[in-house]
């Protein structure tokens, strides 16, 4: 059994005692079959470095959780959940009052180019957003274990559609105590890479010339999508302070939404939960033709949350009130967390689509290999993909950090950061001088990718943006050293000072 990640755990600040409201927490997480039966607990120091409580605190509260029968501690190995939710006991849907079933365990490219540069090497060189760092990858121990199935003739032949079962059920389970996600693994689809997940959703849940709702500026690919799809597109504005502007959908009678609630691509906002709330309760509605609503949330860099603990998923929050009529399509990809190369992505899907996703995933093909989805699989259920997050997480809120730092050395009150510190990328803004596109040509000459805002700006609305996007980078830190970040900083500075 895979150990459990911290994940989306946080404590109630209306309580009074931090004590109280981390037993309350945990308590919920078991009962609500978020943390699997005979998952180990976090370590009793990392959990109180994490919530940023004492260690006593913390270990007076498994204590409890172990007299009351939730879990129980071996000798030398920690704390365990022991606790088998009965069935008589599962909860209730709070507006359908039946039982849910708990099955947690079981621009125009760049919109200023005509097209973005597809050359490998300049996809990946320092501040190129969206990549991760390629070097922390545990290449070695991934090769043995990918050898060693490799040899497997049973993984020679076709995969399941599906994708493999001990993948679908090790995602499930991390999945659950990581990001409240609802995700048995009957419901969970594997496709290559996220963008993959996302045509088979748009193609899945509306016909051609039907309507769907995306942030602006937004996701760059999710557009590219739609366009192919023939998919009328409305655009809620993202705002710099205040995020996505969800008041739209009070009057938008389209069938979809596509959102990326947890960090805001590229922007770095967060939705909070009356915002999320908010969209809920736009899904559970029908239009006026009386065809049913879907949320499509891109769960982008949710595990890479520097300054606060993460907000949960959309989709766990949605399901908790409606259960199965919660109309919410969850993507997550592996290309962040650990390479682009292994180009595995994954959907969790509510059980009345799972059969019409898969015969969209069956008429494009395009299966991951089974020998790499029994390696990943390999590599959550031991633990090594929740060290590896734990490990790059640390990493990049130091490159965040120094990225921050750099600006603020150079450009001083100049420059203004306005994405979140999380994810792999830094979204800043200033004003005067040259203009963002001015710059990244500038900074192309000196061996620097970067992106505009403007590049994930539907083109027909540029012209109604805000000036001050006009002046706003994008810049990606993953596989950026912080001797790269340093002299990028520097590079761009030396741009600006020879205007």
């Amino acid at each position: 059994m895979q150990p459990i990640d911290i994940g989306d755990l946080r404590l109630d600040a209306s309580n009074t005692s931090k004590q109280s409201a981390l037993y309350l927490a945990i308590q919920d997480k078991i009962l609500n079959g978020l943390w699997p039966t005979n998952g180990r607990l976090p370590a009793t120091r990392l959990l109180a470095e994490e919530l940023r409580v004492s260690r006593n605190t913390v270990t007076a509260v498994y204590e409890q959780l172990k007299a009351e029968g939730y879990i129980e501690s071996r000798r030398g190995a920690g704390y365990f959940i022991q606790w088998a939710m009965p069935d008589q006991y599962l909860h209730t849907n709070i507006n359908s009052e039946r039982q849910r079933s708990l099955e947690t365990k079981c621009v125009v490219a760049d919109r200023e180019e005509k097209r973005p540069p597809f050359d490998a090497h300049v996809r990946n060189r320092p501040f190129a957003p969206g990549v991760p760092d390629l070097e922390q990858f545990p290449y070695k121990k991934w090769a043995r274990s990918l050898q060693c199935h490799f040899q497997r003739s049973i993984l020679g032949g076709q995969n399941d559609i599906q994708g493999n079962l001990a993948l679908r059920q090790a995602l499930s389970d991390y999945l659950s105590f990581s990001r409240s996600v609802d995700a048995s693994p009957q419901r969970i689809i594997i496709t290559v890479g996220a963008q993959q997940a996302l045509y088979i959703a748009i193609n899945a849940i509306l016909e051609a010339g039907e309507k769907v709702m995306m942030e602006n500026p937004g996701y760059a690919q999710m557009r590219k999508v739609l366009d192919r799809s023939n998919i009328d597109v409305s655009y809620m504005p993202v705002d710099a302070i205040t995020g996505a502007d969800i008041s739209l959908l009070d009057k938008f009678d389209g069938k979809a939404v596509y959102l990326t609630p947890s960090n805001q691509y590229p922007m770095g906002t967060s939705l909070n939960t009356n915002d999320r709330m908010r969209c809920i309760e736009w899904v559970t509605q029908k239009t006026q033709g009386e065809q049913a609503r879907w949320i499509i949330e891109d769960d982008y860099d949710s595990e890479f949350q520097f300054a606060n603990r993460p907000y949960p998923s959309l989709q766990g929050l949605a399901t908790k009130f409606h259960g199965d009529a919660a109309n919410v399509i969850y993507v997550g990809t592996f290309s962040k967390t650990l390479l682009p190369a292994i180009r595995v992505g994954y959907m969790v899907v509510p059980e009345s689509l799972v059969e019409k996703c898969l015969s969209v995933k069956d008429a494009i093909g395009g299966d991951t290999a089974m020998h790499i989805e029994e390696v990943l699989a390999e590599f959550i259920a031991e633990g090594d993909y929740l060290r590896h997050i734990r490990k790059m997480r640390t990493l990049y809120q130091e490159k965040q950090r120094v990225f921050v730092e750099a600006l603020h050395q150079h450009f001083g009150d100049e420059v203004e950061v306005i994405s979140q510190a999380a994810g792999l990328h830094v979204t800043f803004r200033w004003q005067g001088g040259l203009t963002a596109l001015e710059a990244k040509a500038l900074l192309e000459e000196k061996g620097v990718t970067i992106r505009t805002l403007l590049f994930y700006c539907d083109a027909d609305s540029v012209s109604d943006m805000p000036e001050w996007m006009q002046r706003t980078l994008v810049a990606g830190f993953g596989n950026s050293s912080l001797d790269d970040i340093r002299q990028g900083v520097k590079k761009l500075a030396e741009c600006f000072s020879c205007q």
